[in-house]
């Protein structure tokens, strides 16, 4: 089997899903089945604090216990139920209970694929993690490109429907034959039995973790307002989808060259270089509020966000042992996709109400630390390498 086209596939079809879900389901709630803006907010709110406990605690305990196929399958068949027990639900405290179950069993997939991903690196059964990659990224836009299409036409209500049919056809494909050593249970070993806190006893993992925490808590002004400061700055409505897609655009050319373009570069470098391209990103859109500046700053997205992603990921290969890599990812998922990225929307959220632009250019209190991290991390892992080399020279 093509295992590297099997794992685009999987990429592909779960972020056509998430291109769905992430833009527009609060819209959904709102528009389709005819929540208030707060209520919709509290849901979703809460609906994250459930997606970071499921990431954080009960993925990396069923990965202990099951293969990866049998998550990705059990995941996939609990959220495609969840998303069907959407359909009747029209109160807000259905709509809320739905939502929890729905978030603690479909954002899970997200560190289940870059679970199994690095599994099959380390296997060197998958030869370009940054190549499978940008296939989800590629799914992110075609949905978002046809969601567009069909909302216009059809209305808000068919956003449940595309989703339903792409978790039909996510699931469809997850109970399909899977690479070998991702159908393999979990042996109970010394490992396993260490817990989360075994992982910060690796060298440096602590502090790489820390890094990409703030990388990616520095995108929640963006995440939350960038389309409504678009509309302040003017933006042509019909122009503002395609700007927000210029950031997953350049995504996708980083993932495509990332494993060429990348492989010597050290991880310390990676996170430095992520940093810089994310603090340069936010000053410009602090010191030139204009629509061709922002358009401009979404290229950096691929610093931003993509560089720091992949070099944790890179980081994960190397350093973490197999049996312990969805733990990690349960951690990187929670605090650092999930929870931190709320904490600094309040943080944003402040700021804008002062000063649109303030809400970006605060977003460096993360991006500034990361880059003096990142480089005293680079610094460490230069002295351990020079430590290992002259270790092994013959005395």
């Amino acid at each position: 089997m093509n295992i590297q086209r099997w794992m685009s596939r999987q990429f592909f079809t779960f972020f056509m899903t998430w291109g769905i879900f992430l833009p527009y389901w609060t819209g959904w709630l709102i528009n389709a089945k005819g929540m208030t803006v707060p209520q919709a907010s509290l849901i979703m709110s809460l609906g994250l604090l459930a997606r970071g406990l499921s990431t954080l605690l009960a993925f990396p305990y069923l990965s202990g216990k099951f293969s990866s196929k049998t998550l990705l399958n059990g995941m996939g068949i609990a959220t495609l139920i969840s998303i069907l027990c959407y359909i009747p639900a029209n109160s807000f405290t259905s709509l809320l209970v739905i939502t929890l179950l729905f978030h603690f069993c479909y954002p899970a997939l997200m560190p289940a694929l870059d679970s199994a991903a690095g599994i099959l690196v380390q296997h060197n059964q998958l030869k370009h993690y940054g190549k499978s990659r940008s296939w989800g990224s590629i799914g992110f836009v075609i949905a978002g490109l046809i969601l567009t299409v069909f909302t216009g036409a059809l209305g808000d209500q068919v956003i449940l429907w595309m989703m339903l049919l792409g978790t039909m056809v996510l699931v469809y494909l997850s109970l399909l034959r899977a690479p070998d050593v991702l159908t393999v249970k979990p042996k109970v070993n010394k490992a396993n039995q260490g817990g989360m806190l075994k992982l910060f006893t690796i060298k440096h993992f602590a502090l790489v973790l820390l890094v990409v925490i703030l990388l990616q808590a520095a995108h929640a002004s963006y995440y939350n307002y960038g389309y409504i400061y678009l509309q302040e700055l003017h933006a042509p409505k019909y122009l503002i989808g395609v700007i927000i897609n210029i950031a997953v655009i350049a995504e996708i050319i980083f993932f495509s060259r990332a494993d060429k373009a990348f492989h010597k570069f050290s991880v310390g470098s990676l996170l430095a270089l992520a940093a810089l391209g994310s603090t340069i990103r936010w000053i410009l859109l602090f010191a030139f509020p204009n629509v061709i500046v922002f358009c401009l700053a979404q290229t950096l997205h691929a610093c931003s966000f993509a560089m720091g992603h992949y070099a944790f990921m890179k980081y994960l290969i190397k350093n973490i042992p197999h049996e312990q890599i969805p733990k990690a990812q349960g951690i990187y998922s929670a605090l650092a996709l999930s929870w931190s990225t709320a904490v600094f929307t309040i943080f944003g959220g402040y700021l804008y109400e002062i000063e649109p632009r303030y809400a970006f250019i605060g977003m460096i209190v993360c991006t500034v630390p990361a880059m003096m991290l990142a480089l005293v991390y680079r610094k460490l892992n230069q002295k351990q390498e020079l430590k290992e080399i002259n270790t092994d020279l013959p005395s």
